[in-house]
């Protein structure tokens, strides 16, 4: 009798604790994600703002440090299944950009190419002074680190732009939304959280499961980042900025890697022979059946293009 008082104690307590905070089970499951990839957590102030990180130093200590930017809604954690297949190969600086995640965000700040591009100029000095890095990118991080190669090449030895933002690719249904003025990822209830992940995965097998109430909670969080996210979607998809780093992308002159998914339905796969054009010397990868979540859904092949990248 005492140990079933017990159990339900517990499961009450539980039941409380998730009811008061359900984002608690979303944060617990990125936990075990990162010890999982080998991963620790660190914080630093750089540029005017607090970056949450995840890291792990590499098996020998000249290795090269690469640094990875997430995209557009995203967070650190999409890179885990990459920095679990790189290994302890290279070290590892992954941040939250400025304003996502669980970096710091400020009122009244901007968050387009051009002011992360110099945020991320910020943190590689401050984390790898002296010692330039790898720079991948993904999607809007793409952009990013397009620009901030292009800028900043004391600071960047090699980029990686993956289904990257930036060039005026062939229309689709994504595209078409943003230049029409709407957010096609934003989440208001289930259903539309369902849409957003079916638009950034293709592999279903890849796709993250999220029971209540872990969905419950991400919509909440969704919901209140509306605005947010429209206004930095206002910027990097339909203003003056949002070609920026194609055009930039021309003063790359660091050995670069360009890696896209066939099916990509956010950023079409058309953009990696426009960055080529100005990226000539970088290596195209170009993986069939996988969509916009390369990083996710197709690690090993990611970790394999990066690796040529570093090494040779």
């Amino acid at each position: 009798m005492i140990a079933v008082l017990c159990v339900a104690a517990v499961f009450t307590v539980a039941a409380i604790v998730l009811w008061r905070d359900p984002f608690l089970l979303v944060r617990g499951e990125f936990a075990r994600q990162r010890v999982a990839a080998g991963l620790s957590r660190g914080t630093v102030e750089v540029a005017g703002h607090r970056w949450s990180y995840a890291y792990r130093d590499a098996d020998a200590p000249d290795a090269p440090t690469v640094v990875m930017l997430h995209g557009f809604t995203g967070s650190k954690e999409n890179w885990y299944p990459l920095a679990a297949a790189l290994g302890g190969r290279y070290r590892v600086l992954i941040p939250d950009l400025p304003g996502w995640g669980e970096s710091e965000r400020k009122p009244g700040a901007v968050y387009g190419f051009t002011e992360q591009a110099a945020n991320v100029e910020a943190f590689i000095r401050a984390l790898s002074p002296g010692k330039p890095v790898v720079l991948l990118g993904h999607s809007m991080g793409g952009g990013i680190a397009a620009m901030a190669a292009a800028r900043y090449p004391r600071e960047i030895a090699k980029v990686g732009l993956l289904d990257a933002a930036g060039v005026r690719f062939k229309d689709n249904a994504f595209g078409l939304d943003v230049l029409a003025g709407r957010n096609p990822f934003a989440v208001e209830d289930e259903a539309s959280l369902k849409r957003y992940i079916d638009i950034v995965f293709h592999d279903a097998k890849a796709k993250p499961w999220l029971p209540w109430p872990a969905s419950t909670a991400l919509i909440r969080k969704r919901r209140a980042d509306a605005g947010f996210e429209q206004d930095v979607l206002a910027r990097i998809g339909r203003s003056e900025d949002s070609l920026l780093p194609g055009q930039e992308a021309a003063n790359i002159r660091q050995p670069a890697l360009l890696l896209w998914c066939r099916q990509d339905a956010v950023i079409d796969a058309s953009a990696l022979e426009l960055y080529a054009q100005r990226i000539p010397q970088a290596r195209k990868v170009l993986l069939d059946g996988c969509g916009h979540m390369s990083l996710m859904e197709r690690p090993a092949e990611v970790a394999d293009a990066v690796v040529a990248l570093v090494d040779r």
